[in-house]
């Protein structure tokens, strides 16, 4: 959801962005679940929250479909280990969010995520070994790992220096809790040169 935020930060600071991946609702089936069920018996309005969810990511110029399931991302979150390992960038995340968030894609089928994979340029054979050899699991889980030692409950959380800062924050709130530990822009900070940048 901070994706515009986050990539502003990258190019106003000196930072090395790393993704940690997230238990989020793990025991999700293969096959997904509805929202309905996810959420029952929370006495939460779905249609209220999914109103919320597009305003806010209208806000940040982002898409946001009718989302009704959920699926279980563990998969995908090995997939982007790989990406990431094979074209050196964070390209795999802005598109698992677009499969995901507004195309309602299954991050749990194999062959939904090799697809994701060859769209941005990589092997659609490396890609269907890297998940089915599970090459990458033991990354995953080192980061689940980490993330309970952390005592991450929610995402996003922005992580330095052991510290976290939970939910979707301000490009500002962001910038300030990185000078909070010492992290100074990077002079002059590129988003002030008449760029516009959102």
């Amino acid at each position: 959801m901070c994706t515009v935020r986050v990539s502003r930060l990258e190019t106003d600071f000196n930072i090395k962005l790393q993704y940690r991946h997230f238990p989020l609702h793990p025991e999700t089936p293969a096959e997904g679940l509805s929202l309905e069920a996810l959420f029952a018996g929370r006495n939460i309005d779905l249609e209220s929250v999914q109103l919320e969810m597009q305003q806010r990511m209208a806000h940040e110029g982002l898409p946001y479909g009718a989302r009704t399931m959920t699926y279980n991302s563990r998969r995908a979150q090995e997939l982007a280990k790989w990406a990431e390992q094979e074209r050196g960038d964070h390209a795999i995340h802005n598109a698992l969010y677009q499969a995901y968030f507004v195309d309602n894609v299954n991050l749990a089928e194999i062959n939904s995520l090799v697809g994701l994979a060859t769209r941005l340029g990589l092997s659609a054979v490396d890609a269907r070994d890297a998940l089915t050899t599970g090459r990458f699991r033991d990354a995953v889980d080192a980061d689940w790992d980490r993330s309970r030692a952390l005592g991450i409950t929610s995402v996003p959380t922005f992580v330095t220096k052991n510290r976290g800062l939970v939910g979707a924050r301000s490009y500002e709130e962001l910038a300030a809790f990185l000078e909070s530990f010492g992290v100074t822009p990077r002079t002059p900070p590129a988003s002030s040169t008449g760029s516009s940048q959102t």
